[in-house]
């Protein structure tokens, strides 16, 4: 959509007036679906101030400065369609985190609509997918939503009634006053055939995607940053550009070569005391991912340390880590991290007793510089770099969210960056890496004299993970290659001439055990049967996977409000699934 000589002006000043550098612009007639649709996804007073927003917009127009867009490697004389509007609003608001916008353009007009019988199957599943959004979920559950309300205005009564009405009524009330900046032309036409037209365009959103599989959601977890096991090689990725079956094909040859050969041989001692004391405490097959293959964590009976024995080769790493942070996982580990707003912050705040504003922080396993970004906006003038073993610490370095990024080992990179760092952070870096003391004695060689370090970790002494056991989510296998206790970490940072300043557990909390429980007993039941490395199944499997997945949606209603009531026990108790520690460098 091209706008006029006067919108354009007025867009420009308003961006200046605004500090923006983006500024999706919304048409004064924007359609009833497409408004509520981006009122369900933002929160207007907060979307400017969240740099971990999801791009949105209407889809129509933006205005973005041209440097932005060549630093984004986007062209000016591209013409795209709305979905490809709506994915060009996600990848700018990356680049310009705290200066993307929204604004509605009176002078502004959409195109005049398709066909109905063109556009609700085709256009919506498309422009779901720009958003990342997954389209089969979303139309299972609105015509699961729309079914309940028709059940209970056919049930309840009066109250049953209400209810439908409300919903029937919502676009004039939310759209409808003659104040609203939005008019939508089609507000009447849409409110009167509302619950029959949603229902259709679910229908048809549903079976239009029905067939062109998708990798699956991804198991809620713990992780907060990093996105490649440390110490393995880069990603091998599965060929994505050659297309679903080239990735099925990829993971099919692999595995026709069995999952023993991912295995090193079983150590005999502790790698972190050197006890032979040794015993078995879980034994559990990939829940995050259903790949095949069983891990085994055992646990020293005399420091207390639990680590996988025996733990995967850096091939067995690459191939369990493929498609989980990147590839076709890759959209929801972006989703995950881009919710953790609260959690970074508390982990930049916990520092604020013992330092003015340090100039240089190293964040290690950075990922895609989640946690840096949203840290910039605790501490505005440290300068943050990020080291990690993928791909994304580059993307990161490119959109700004860290100024420089090294790709590679810690332990590698530690001499060229001697004293080089005020802080250096670990935050769920250190049980992803094959050699935690290593790293530590590489944070120790990275920092200056009176540094800080500071690291989050899951705590394998968390009476969660005796409850349940396998379906403990900060297990996460086979990812986690060590869960250290909190003494043991206390000591090895003092025999690396670290004094502990602050511990934290119950802040360092993540609510997410019966959630997570729930997530991984789904899949052990119900694994993804359109991900690459499924085995073909009868199609009469199919079914029974769907309906399990459906079982289970209550069950996720019962463990949120679990985790709600264990996440406020935690916090007063300060006990919980993880805990954070702050350390400072000794002088000497």
């Amino acid at each position: 959509m091209e706008p006029d000589i006067g919108t354009f002006l007025a867009a420009c000043a308003y961006a200046e007036r605004e500090g923006l550098r983006v500024v999706d612009l919304l048409p004064a007639d924007l359609p009833v679906e497409h408004a509520l649709g981006l009122l369900r996804l933002v929160d207007p007073p907060a979307y400017r101030r969240d740099p971990l927003a999801s791009g949105r917009g209407a889809g129509h127009a933006v205005l973005v400065e041209r440097d932005l867009l060549v630093r984004a490697g986007l062209s000016e004389d591209e013409r795209p369609g709305r979905p490809e509007m709506l994915e060009l609003v996600r990848t700018l608001k990356e680049y310009a985190p705290h200066a993307t916008g929204l604004a509605v353009a009176p002078g502004l007009r959409c195109a005049p609509p398709r066909p109905a019988a063109d556009r609700p199957a085709v256009d919506r599943a498309a422009e779901l997918r720009a958003q990342g959004l997954p389209p089969r979920p979303l139309a299972l559950a609105q015509a699961a939503g729309l079914a309940l309300l028709a059940g209970a205005a056919a049930r309840q009564g009066r109250w049953g009634a209400v209810a439908a009405g409300l919903y029937w009524l919502q676009p004039y009330a939310v759209l409808g006053g003659p104040a609203g900046p939005l008019h939508p032309a089609d507000l009447p036409r849409t409110t009167a055939t509302r619950p029959a037209g949603s229902l259709a365009a679910a229908v048809r959103t549903f079976r239009r995607t029905t067939g062109t599989g998708t990798a699956g959601s991804r198991t809620p977890g713990t992780e907060a940053a990093n996105t490649r096991a440390p110490g393995t090689a880069p990603a091998g990725r599965a060929p994505r550009a050659a297309g679903a079956e080239a990735s099925r094909a990829a993971y099919r040859a692999e595995l026709a070569l069995g999952t023993d050969r991912f295995l090193e041989e079983r150590r005999s001692d502790c790698p972190w005391c050197g006890s032979v004391r040794l015993a078995v405490r879980v034994t559990v097959p990939d829940l995050l991912q259903g790949k095949p293959g069983r891990f085994v964590l055992e646990q020293c009976a005399d420091c207390g340390h639990t680590f996988q024995n025996p733990r995967l080769t850096p091939a067995g790493l690459d191939f369990y880590y493929r498609d989980f942070y990147d590839g076709s996982g890759g959209e929801g580990a972006g989703a995950l991290f881009g919710r953790l707003g609260d959690s970074y912050r508390a982990r930049a705040e916990m520092l604020r007793p013992y330092t003015d504003g340090p100039v240089s922080w190293l964040d290690v396993g950075t990922g895609h510089g989640h946690f840096c970004t949203v840290a910039r906006t605790v501490w505005p003038a440290t300068r943050f770099d990020g080291l990690d073993m993928g791909e994304g610490v580059r993307d990161a370095e490119r959109r700004g969210w860290i100024s420089r990024g090294y790709q590679g080992q810690f332990p590698d990179f530690a001499d060229k960056l001697a004293g080089g760092y005020e802080v250096v952070s670990m935050y769920h870096y250190l049980e992803h890496t094959r050699d935690p003391l290593a790293e530590l004695s590489a944070a120790a060689t990275a920092l200056s004299p009176g540094g800080l370090l500071a690291i989050e970790l899951p705590d394998p002494e968390s009476r969660m993970a005796g409850l349940l056991g396998p379906l403990w989510l900060p297990w996460f296998q086979p990812q986690h290659q060590h869960l250290v206790p909190a003494r043991n970490l206390r000591e090895a940072l003092a025999d690396r001439g670290f004094t502990v300043l602050a511990e934290e557990h119950g802040p360092a909390h993540q609510g997410n055990d019966f959630v997570g429980a729930v997530a991984l007993a789904t899949t052990w039941l119900a694994p993804d049967p359109d991900s690459p490395w499924a085995a073909p199944a009868p199609p009469a499997r199919r079914p029974a996977r769907y309906a399990v997945r459906a079982a289970a949606l209550p069950a996720f209603a019962v463990a949120a409000g679990l985790d709600a009531v264990r996440t406020a026990a935690a916090r007063r108790a300060d006990g919980g699934n993880a805990y954070r520690m702050l350390a400072r460098k000794d002088a000497a």
